[in-house]
C-alpha cells in the first residue's frame, strides 16, 4: 500500500449525496479479481452525461473527490475503492461516509476525510470557480487546505499510522515478526504451534 502523508491536487466536485457503492461501480463490472482495471467503470451509469463532473475537461486529472453526505453507502464492495484509486483519486472528502466503504478505503490506502457540509460546499464552489485550485489533504497535520482556508479533521490514530507508514493490517502484523517468533519459542511444548 502506498504511503499517505500529504497530498496536493485539484478537486472534482461531485454534487450528489447518498452515492452508494453500486453507483460508484455497478455490480456488472465487478468481475475481475484484481485491484486494477476498474477506472472505466467508475460511475459508469452517469458517464454518458456530458455535464457529469468527471466528464468535464476542466476536472480531468483531479485527484481529490469532494462529495455530498453519505458517500459509499450500500453493499460491501471493495471494487468501489479500487475504481476510485484506479481513476487517480487519492482522497475523498465528504460530510459522512458509509462505514463499510470507509473501512475498505482505509484497508486499501484511500483517505476518507469527514468535514462539515459548509466546508464541502466551499470546496465545491472553489473547484467550480477555478478548477486548478489546489487542495491539500494533510494527514500529518490532520488538515484540508484550499485558497486561504484550513479545515481540521479527526482520524482514527491506528489507521492514520498505517496509512502514513504504508502498512496494511497484514504488513503491520508482520512488522512484529521477531516478537511473534519469540512468543512462539516460549510456548509450552505440548501446545499447538502456529506456522
Amino acid at each position: 500500500m502506498a504511503r499517505f502523508t500529504i497530498h496536493r491536487g485539484t478537486a472534482v466536485p461531485l454534487r450528489r449525496s447518498n452515492v452508494d457503492t453500486d453507483q460508484i461501480i455497478p455490480v456488472r463490472f465487478c468481475t475481475r479479481s484484481t485491484r486494477h482495471g476498474h477506472a472505466d467503470a467508475l460511475f459508469a451509469d452517469w458517464r454518458d452525461d456530458p455535464s457529469f463532473a468527471l466528464n468535464r475537461h476542466e476536472h480531468q486529472g483531479a485527484s481529490v473527490l469532494v462529495a455530498g453526505t453519505d458517500f459509499g453507502t450500500g453493499s460491501s464492495r471493495e471494487y468501489a475503492v479500487w475504481a476510485l484509486q484506479d481513476y487517480g483519486i487519492r482522497a475523498v472528502i465528504a460530510p459522512r461516509f458509509g462505514e463499510i466503504f470507509r473501512g475498505n478505503a482505509a484497508l486499501n490506502g484511500l483517505l476518507t476525510v469527514v468535514v462539515p457540509t459548509e466546508v464541502v460546499e466551499s470546496l465545491w464552489a472553489a473547484a467550480s470557480a477555478d478548477p486548478v485550485t489546489e487542495v491539500t489533504v494533510d494527514l500529518e497535520r490532520l488538515e484540508v487546505r484550499w485558497l486561504d482556508r484550513t479545515q481540521s479533521f479527526t482520524f482514527d490514530p491506528e489507521i492514520r499510522r498505517r496509512l502514513m507508514t504504508g502498512l496494511d493490517p497484514i504488513a503491520a502484523t508482520l512488522s512484529h515478526a521477531e516478537e511473534i517468533a519469540t512468543y512462539e519459542r516460549g510456548r509450552r511444548a505440548h501446545l499447538p504451534l502456529t506456522s
